[in-house]
């Protein structure tokens, strides 16, 4: 027999003691206070005879039909006991308020025997809440739990009869009725806490300081991984989790698994016993081009990206780039403006272990600055439209000159007729200047 049902074990025959001990006395003197402890009690055993169950079977071995193991019988036992602990409570509840209301009579004796056996159960709720509290802590068994949550509210059930009693005694015989309704309060209390922590878990809702402490472990894998997706629950003290990483494009077979073998630690280090699935995806090579783009457009400065070349080199990432600045910069500021880039695309793709910029000079068109071909774009959209443009800008690159122009169109015109409009104006202008590498034109209402 496991510990863990030895402590259930204990915990039956504690509350079979109990239920003779109150059931008889209760009788002898007529307090409800001590009926009511005894219906407890009794609900107690079913919890503990649930409980002494629900291990047994949570301590099975995984199984085809069961391939996650056995271990939600304990919550569901859990749930057993609290539908059990609200119908005690409702029924406690009633005659309590019948005695209160005058509705019924209360002919309650405190006789010296309903105060010794009081004083014994609370010697023995003392003893079994601290059993199983160890119990619960020592192998994170939520059955033992419950089970010391139960018996604490037992604890203050006892002594709120005690007080009860003694008031009785004193010539105040609602006081046992009063005793009897706070001990109801308290399994209620006690069942709502039970069904929410075990519906959380039957439902598998991710525990968030397990979530959290598991992302973080990731974090600090190294060489760093991309965590693409994250699942983690819990069942019978045992976190389940499963990662979905992503490795770079190119990455050998062996790669990949030593990746998740160091995810799958590192997830175990920050939840012991845990149960890690690690799926491992390709990066396209695509999407890492991208956001290479993406990051280093970001930088300001930066005109223009190409010639990205991405390699996969011993489980890492290795990126080289041309970026284009301005011409007139300083060898310095460029150099700034190379480490931002560097930065930028490490900080988006964490796997990255060296960025290689190739800087080139990007000379643009100097304010105010007037080239025939500016002219020649001028008198193509006056013709065209009756009115200059509202900005003509022309960019020297290696590919030739490119002209960017601003048409102003009216507001009230359809998007397909300013778009059919522009066309004409850029087809005008490549007739007109056929060496100039590409037009853009921009309308604006």
């Amino acid at each position: 027999m496991s510990p863990q049902r030895r402590t259930a074990l204990v915990s039956v025959l504690a509350a079979l003691v109990l239920i003779a001990l109150k059931l008889g006395a209760g009788v002898a003197s007529g307090s409800l206070g001590l009926l009511a402890e005894a219906v407890h009690s009794g609900t107690d055993l079913v919890a503990a005879l649930l409980t002494f169950f629900a291990l047994g079977v949570a301590g099975r071995p995984a199984d085809p039909g069961h391939p996650y193991g056995h271990g939600k019988a304990e919550h569901l036992a859990a749930l057993a006991e609290a539908a059990i602990l609200v119908l005690a409570s409702l029924f406690i509840s009633y005659r309590a308020v019948s005695h209160l209301v005058g509705a019924s009579e209360s002919n309650v004796e405190a006789a010296w025997y309903a105060f010794l056996v009081i004083a014994v159960v609370i010697v023995i709720d003392a003893s079994r809440t601290l059993v199983s509290l160890r119990g619960s802590v020592r192998y994170d068994s939520p059955a033992l739990q419950a089970n010391a949550l139960h018996f604490g509210s037992d604890l203050a059930g006892s002594i709120a009869v005690l007080i009860g009693l003694s008031f009785a005694a004193a010539g105040y015989p609602g006081a046992d009725s009063l005793a009897a309704l706070f001990v109801a309060a308290l399994v209620l209390v006690a069942a709502a806490r039970l069904m929410r922590s075990n519906a959380d878990v039957l439902m598998d809702r991710s525990p968030a300081e397990s979530d959290a402490a598991a992302r973080a472990a990731i974090e600090e894998v190294d060489p760093p991984v991309e965590l693409r997706r994250l699942r983690v629950r819990r069942s019978a003290g045992r976190h389940f989790a499963d990662v979905v990483i992503g490795v770079p494009p190119g990455a050998a077979v062996g790669q990949g698994h030593a990746a998740a073998d160091r995810v799958e630690r590192a997830v175990q280090e920050a939840l012991p016993e845990s149960d890690v699935v690690v799926h491992v995806e390709p990066r396209a090579a695509e999407e890492l081009i991208e956001q290479v783009h993406a990051a280093a457009l970001e930088v300001a400065r930066v005109r223009e990206v190409h010639n990205v070349r991405v390699v996969t080199v011993g489980g890492g990432i290795e990126v080289g780039l041309h970026i284009k600045l301005p011409g007139d910069l300083s060898l310095e500021e460029a150099h700034a403006v190379a480490s931002d880039v560097e930065n930028a695309i490490s900080a988006t793709l964490p796997n990255v272990v060296a960025v290689q910029t190739h800087l080139e000079p990007l000379r643009e068109a100097a304010a105010g600055e007037r080239f025939p071909d500016e002219e020649a774009v001028l008198a193509v959209v006056r013709e065209m439209t009756g009115e200059a443009p509202r900005e003509v800008r022309l960019v020297r690159t290696d590919e030739g000159l490119l002209v960017f122009v601003t048409l102003r169109v009216g507001g009230d015109r359809t998007l397909a007729d300013a778009h059919a409009h522009a066309s004409e104006v850029e087809e005008r202008i490549r007739e007109q200047l056929p060496e100039i590498a590409d037009v853009v034109v921009h309308t604006e209402p």
